[in-house]
């Protein structure tokens, strides 16, 4: 899908999220036929023309002003995460080809160093990276021959929800985490190689997906299921890289004097008694 094909279905799934009666305006003559904004409802909320707003969603407006895209992140009550979807969308970066994602040997070092489960993703949610701690934490039940948390989540969804307890909220998360990660390339082919192929693996993720909701990986508690320790309640958060924004880390702690923060406690134990090799317990990352 092109940019500006893009652009148009976020912003008609974003129409279609809205509720009239929200924004106080009336039922209107005939019954609504679809839910949410009519066209010409958002263009007036915009203060732009229908016709404009309408070849916006079709794909054939270009060179969209920062004025317009300020109304309409207004109009449709955008969040942050959204309005930098949008922008990045209506005035796509210069593209370069896409060059291996690699880690510096520094921050292995740093994640070795992290007393708590930590890893690293890339570009598209790719895993790069990760800590003893972070491989039982994040990655229990995964096989790390295959290193995309969607491809992860959503391909084998049988071992996933043994992790993920709240398994239906995660799969909202990483939906809106992978399209926030795509409009950072928007029309770059390995996204939509790697969305083809999840939605030809999970109807979940097809639904998911076609609703067009974005978020940026950050911040939030997190319920998991370890198979030694049990049930934990974590919360994470996300470091972006200042030299690459692509790679992030994510740290995840738990709260003070809780049940989770023993069990962590007691899973980095086990790990340091564990003689067998890192690499026989989970697989390990690539530096270089």
């Amino acid at each position: 899908m092109s940019d500006a094909a893009e652009l148009g279905a976020f912003l008609k799934a974003r129409r279609a999220a809205l509720d009239p009666a929200d924004l106080g305006l009336p039922p209107g003559i005939t019954q609504r036929r679809v839910k949410g904004l009519r066209r010409e409802e958002l263009a007036q909320l915009s203060g732009i023309s229908v016709d404009y707003y309408t070849r916006l969603e079709q794909g054939r407006a270009k060179n969209v002003s920062d004025a317009v895209l300020d109304a309409l992140a207004r109009a449709l009550r955008l969040t942050g995460d959204e309005q930098s979807y949008l922008r990045n969308l209506a005035a796509p970066k210069r593209r370069e080809r896409s060059a291996p994602q690699r880690i510096r040997p520094e921050l292995q070092l740093l994640l070795d160093a992290i007393q708590a489960p930590a890893f690293v993703f890339g570009r598209y949610l790719d895993v790069l990276a990760w800590n003893a701690l972070g491989g039982a934490v994040a990655f229990a039940y995964a096989d790390l021959g295959e290193r995309n948390i969607p491809k992860l989540f959503f391909l084998n969804e049988q071992l996933s929800r043994q992790l993920h307890p709240e398994w239906d909220a995660v799969a909202g998360e990483v939906v809106a985490n992978l399209r926030a990660e795509g409009g950072r390339h928007p029309g770059d082919p390995r996204l939509a190689q790697l969305v083809g192929e999840l939605s030809l693996g999970s109807e979940t993720f097809r639904k998911l997906w076609a609703a067009h909701t974005v978020r940026e990986k950050a911040h939030c508690w997190k319920a998991m299921r370890n198979p030694i320790v049990g049930d934990l309640r974590l919360r994470y958060e996300t470091l972006r890289l200042p030299d690459d924004p692509d790679q992030g880390v994510v740290v995840y702690h738990a709260e003070p004097g809780s049940e989770s923060e023993r069990a962590l406690g007691l899973l980095a134990s086990w790990i340091a008694a564990d003689e067998r090799p890192v690499n026989t317990r989970w697989s390990q990352p690539q530096t270089g």
